[in-house]
């Protein structure tokens, strides 16, 4: 496998698929972000699938899409089908191009976001994936959701970069349809409600795809994060389970990492036995606040010191939180 994008002129032709399903409140921001692409609108085209929606988005998609020469509308109710796994093959199936790149109807694309993509390809990647953020607001919520976003996406870019790549995400990927079809599309990611990008990866990892990763300044793509706590709480326990799915290899590493830094924290507690324990919390927390100032800007946040120490250790609390729901609760889809 291999790492890195380097930068070429050379654009290729994109589909861009987009799976929807009860979204006729983002269609404008979503063909708004669209329209704003740095790139030719004839080398790219982009296949909205609508999922059987009930609130009016195909009919709203109708409406708008007439002003856009490169955008089509697919209803997966006319096959018959249903489910977002079948909405995004479907749409695969059908583009004409033989680069893929796929979002959420609630995604914001920034401009350059096709031709980081484009020069991925050129460069030969099977698989590649990109940065992705939430967009922030004042809420406290909001804040926790950003920072452990943040510390994730450190974290899956960092062991992609020393060659164990384990998640991806779905609103910012891209793969060529020849390589999807030598993976078995999406027959092998049924393991659990969610994490399909997750699997895709772990499928390609499989079969020693190349993959690389999305950096380039203006590849963003910014979505919402979830508003209550209970919403927050249910996507990470379907995301964690999907972690139970990973190869034994990435489990090892990441079981490694966590445990590692879970007890690095929790030394301060055995400080009666040792002062030393203490320099070890106080050692985590000031790397921690480093890694977080260096890496921030670079993956679309901004923190400022006194939040970072507390946001921290909220997000170490929060991943063994995050594991107790996915193992032992039952877990909802919406």
């Amino acid at each position: 496998m291999s790492f890195g994008c380097k930068i070429y002129d050379e654009l290729v032709n994109i589909s861009v698929i987009i799976a929807t399903k009860n979204e006729a409140h983002n269609i404008d921001g979503l063909l708004s972000s669209i329209k704003n692409l740095d790139y030719p609108d004839d080398f790219y085209q982009v296949i909205i699938v609508d999922d059987n929606s009930s609130d009016g988005t195909s009919e709203k998609l109708k409406l708008r899409i007439n002003k856009f020469d490169n955008i089509s509308l697919e209803e997966l109710k006319k096959r018959g089908l249903t489910g977002k796994r079948n909405a995004l093959e479907y749409g695969i199936s059908i583009a004409k191009y033989s680069s893929i790149v796929i979002t959420d109807a609630d995604c914001r694309p920034e401009p350059g976001w096709l031709k980081s993509h484009s020069k991925g390809f050129v460069e030969g990647f099977n698989f590649q994936f990109g940065i992705a953020p939430f967009e922030r607001n004042t809420t406290f919520m909001n804040k926790i959701i950003c920072f452990e976003n943040l510390r994730s996406s450190i974290l899956t870019f960092s062991f992609a970069g020393l060659g164990l790549p384990y998640s991806a995400a779905a609103r910012n990927l891209g793969f060529t349809k020849k390589a999807f079809l030598k993976i078995g599309g999406y027959s092998k990611t049924q393991d659990t409600l969610s994490g399909d990008d997750d699997l895709l990866l772990r499928e390609a990892i499989k079969q020693k795809l190349k993959i690389g990763r999305i950096t380039e300044k203006g590849s963003f793509v910014y979505s919402k994060a979830k508003e209550t706590f209970k919403d927050y709480l249910n996507q990470r326990a379907r995301h964690t389970q999907t972690s139970f799915h990973y190869l034994l290899k990435q489990k090892l590493a990441l079981g490694l990492w966590h445990f590692l830094n879970l007890f690095f924290l929790f030394s301060v507690v055995l400080i009666a036995l040792n002062p030393l324990f203490g320099i070890l919390t106080l050692f985590k927390l000031i790397t921690d606040t480093i890694v977080v100032k260096f890496y921030e800007k670079k993956f679309g946040y901004k923190f400022n010191l006194l939040e970072i120490v507390p946001l921290q250790i909220m997000y170490e609390l929060l991943l063994i939180l995050h594991f107790v729901n996915a193992r032992f609760m039952k877990v909802k889809w919406k």
